[in-house]
């Protein structure tokens, strides 16, 4: 462990950045924010951090304070003449708005790219892109983990026989088929029509999976809609069971109680988005590991292409 190596958490991930900076074996830099009457934010660097490699850590879940905070925290730090400024986050919100698929829309995920950049990030750390071409946004170096790491242990410990995979959209056919790989379980589409964001007009499954032991695997969790209407359509189609791997759980709405009233056996979510509710058939795997273990390969210079499972 270096003592040139300082961690600062986001108000948001304080949680899963003690338990970073933890199994790296330190603990998190002294740092507070401050607000104005008004609401602004002012954040605080409480000791020196000058000619060190910095790790900041926050996801940039909604309301976008999260995301105003780190940027002022990267540029605090950045005129306090850190060395290095490092951003994990753990889950990068915006990363919906990857394109411009209909007129005069905001291509949100290149705009927040660029914003990090002109703060002053060296490096950008993240996990389960929503799409991976977002990599392509960055000027800078950006680590793009995935969740496989904790995800494939636990479904192989549920020793499921007649395992399917099943990709929610045309979008998730290379993770899925990734799970479908390592687990040597055949996969199925499901093709997805929408009509507006978190409404879905329409399903169809292609493949069979009529007595199989089906898992969904997607990036994000928000309403549950898809997921939901996935799992129906499947049940409909003769599977023994469905179940969902999911790495972002935001769970917006009435998420939780959606889930716990379908046909799902589970949802199995990481702790990228913090202050997760628990209910029934919801599992929470912790992620942290992952994450310190690419931090201090990227501190001794060792490869982080070695902690994918690809």
């Amino acid at each position: 462990m270096s003592e040139y190596v300082k961690f600062f958490a986001g108000t948001v991930s304080r949680q899963l950045a003690e338990d970073i900076a933890a199994r790296y074996g330190t603990h998190l830099a002294k740092y507070e924010i401050t607000r104005f009457s008004d609401g602004e934010i002012q954040p605080n660097i409480l000791e020196s951090v000058r000619g060190h490699d910095i790790f900041i850590i926050q996801s940039t879940v909604a309301p976008a304070d999260n995301l105003m905070e780190l940027l002022l925290t990267i540029d605090a730090v950045r005129r306090a003449s850190a060395k290095t400024i490092n951003v994990v986050i753990p889950y990068f919100g915006y990363a919906r708005q990857d394109r411009k698929d209909k007129p005069r829309v905001s291509i949100a995920s290149k705009l927040i790219a660029n914003m990090l950049t002109s703060a002053g990030a060296s490096r950008v750390m993240t996990m389960d892109l929503h799409a991976g071409q977002i990599q392509g946004f960055f000027d800078i170096p950006l680590d793009h983990l995935n969740a496989t790491a904790v995800f494939l242990p636990y479904l192989q410990s549920l020793e499921l026989e007649n395992l399917t995979i099943a990709a929610p959209d045309v979008g998730g056919v290379g993770r899925a088929r990734l799970y479908a790989k390592h687990l040597k379980a055949e996969m199925v589409l499901i093709d997805k029509h929408r009509v507006r964001a978190n409404e879905v007009a329409s399903m169809e499954v292609i493949g069979d999976v009529k007595g199989k032991n089906v898992v969904l695997v997607d990036d994000i969790c928000d309403t549950a809609n898809t997921l939901c209407k996935a799992a129906e359509i499947l049940a409909e189609r003769g599977a023994k069971s469905v179940r969902a791997c999911t790495t972002h759980a935001i769970l917006s709405g009435n998420a939780a109680e959606r889930i716990t009233q379908s046909v799902m056996q589970e949802l199995v979510v990481t702790n990228t988005v913090p202050n997760i509710k628990i209910f029934d058939k919801l599992k929470v795997l912790n992620i942290a590991p992952v994450f310190a273990k690419a931090i201090s390969n990227i501190i001794h210079h060792e490869s982080i292409s070695s902690l994918f499972i690809d």
